[in-house]
């Protein structure tokens, strides 16, 4: 997706660059963390989804902090004060007197503005947050061997095993994500930002904040424990927490509770559109993921994991597939007929088995509730059930699926009927003979 314009602000000597996004009925500032870069941040898809969300319930005001991204490059990491005043200067060029924020990552700018200006914020959102910078990366040695770690990998794509692991089976969102680093900030300058961010405390500002605030955090954050965000809500008054599952601190790629957020913020949640559609669901699963990452280690399995999404992809593109998401070890993806469906399914078995991996394929045909981005209604939660019955390496079928590729040639064994967990009714199963 092309990105929007860019302009520039000026505050003091720096030039701060920001655009501006929609005709929401209220304004939202995203404060990203240390390192962005405004025209890049476009590239990666599920982000550009998730500010085109935003942008539909709010004007949407972005910018590149100073020293980072298009802003004007610095010699020494900008104060608390400077980032302060640089969004007032970017607030006063759009013309915003009353704006939301939200926030995640780095919690100084975001806490700070809120409860030093709260007649013009009209309300905050942190994401991923904690009151104490010694919480993201530790203190003493701990705290030097991860600075050490992430001026090291910085800009080479192998952070998003720490920033997001659910990611690192997608080739193209890891090569984005080491070319956004490259260009938003060098390594030295990197590591001292979060040095700077990890010898500040904004325990002391959080009881401050005497405007609306809502709270939330994945359950497996890597970057900060989830505890973190509890105690963030706990110490800022009235404050609403939300934990979701995942592991992910970058949540632009596939946020979760953007509902939660529309509605904290305008006081109403808007209805998605809804086609209802027969499709075809494919499910696949690595078989023994977790023994498999213990076995080669994450090098090796970081590479397993990219030629296995290479594989899948391939294929889907070979029979006409849609992906609608992964998880970094399997796949959902629907098709528009059910024997291309199978077929693709027994091609990525077969393919991703030369790199040592047994993938589990599960196929259903149901009418499926299409959501934007996503799918969803019974037919995905049968064929979710359907791949969980099946063994490694092992195409399985619904009979919905068996009964409508007569005449396709495949050939299918019958493996009786099968209770699918939240599935009132048995079904009876096939597995694809090859």
């Amino acid at each position: 997706m092309s990105s929007p314009p860019t302009h520039y602000a000026r505050s003091g000597e720096a030039s701060i660059a920001y655009q501006v996004v929609g005709e929401g009925p209220c304004d939202l500032v995203v404060i990203n963390g240390p390192a962005s870069h405004l025209e890049l941040m476009w590239e990666e898809p599920g982000t550009a989804r998730t500010f085109t969300r935003m942008a539909e319930f709010a004007r949407l005001i972005m910018f590149d902090r100073r020293g980072t991204g298009l802003s004007d490059p610095v010699t020494a990491p900008p104060t608390l004060e400077q980032q302060v005043d640089d969004l007032r200067a970017v607030l006063a060029a759009v013309g915003s007197e009353r704006t939301a924020l939200i926030g995640g990552s780095d919690l100084g700018l975001s806490a700070m503005f809120a409860a030093t200006y709260p007649d013009q914020v009209s309300s905050l959102v942190l994401s991923g947050v904690a009151a104490d910078g010694e919480h993201l990366f530790g203190t003493g040695g701990a705290r030097e061997q991860m600075l050490d770690a992430i001026e090291k990998s910085w800009g080479d794509g192998t952070l998003v095993t720490l920033f997001a692991p659910s990611q690192v089976g997608n080739k193209e969102f890891v090569e984005w994500w080491g070319r956004m680093q490259r260009s938003a900030l060098s390594p030295g300058m990197a590591r001292r930002l979060m040095e700077m961010s990890a010898q500040t405390s904004l325990r002391a500002v959080l009881p401050t904040i005497r405007v609306p605030t809502l709270v939330t955090h994945v359950t497996g954050d890597r970057m900060v424990p989830v505890q973190y965000g509890r105690e963030v809500a706990s110490l800022i008054p009235g404050a609403r927490f939300i934990e979701y599952p995942g592991e992910d601190a970058y949540a632009w790629a596939d946020p979760q509770g953007m509902g939660d957020i529309e509605e904290f913020l305008t006081g109403r949640r808007s209805t998605p559109t809804i086609d209802r559609v027969l499709a075809t669901v494919l499910f696949t699963d690595i078989v023994g993921s977790t023994e498999q990452l213990s076995k080669v280690g994450d090098q090796q399995w970081r590479r397993q994991l990219e030629e296995h999404n290479r594989i899948v992809r391939a294929g889907l593109r070979h029979w006409r597939g849609n992906e609608v998401k992964t998880n970094g070890d399997g796949f959902l993806a629907t098709f528009d007929g059910p024997a291309r469906a199978v077929s693709c399914a027994a091609e990525i078995v077969d393919g991703v088995a030369s790199l040592g991996l047994a993938v589990r394929a599960g196929v259903h045909t149901g009418e499926c509730e299409l959501r934007e981005d996503d799918v969803a209604g019974i037919a995905v939660h049968i064929a979710a059930r359907v791949m969980n019955e099946a063994a490694a390496g092992e195409v399985l079928a619904s009979s919905t699926v068996k009964d409508l590729v007569v005449g396709s040639g495949l050939r299918f064994a019958d493996r009786g009927p099968h209770s699918l967990r939240g599935v009132e009714d048995p079904w009876r199963l096939y597995a694809l003979e090859r």
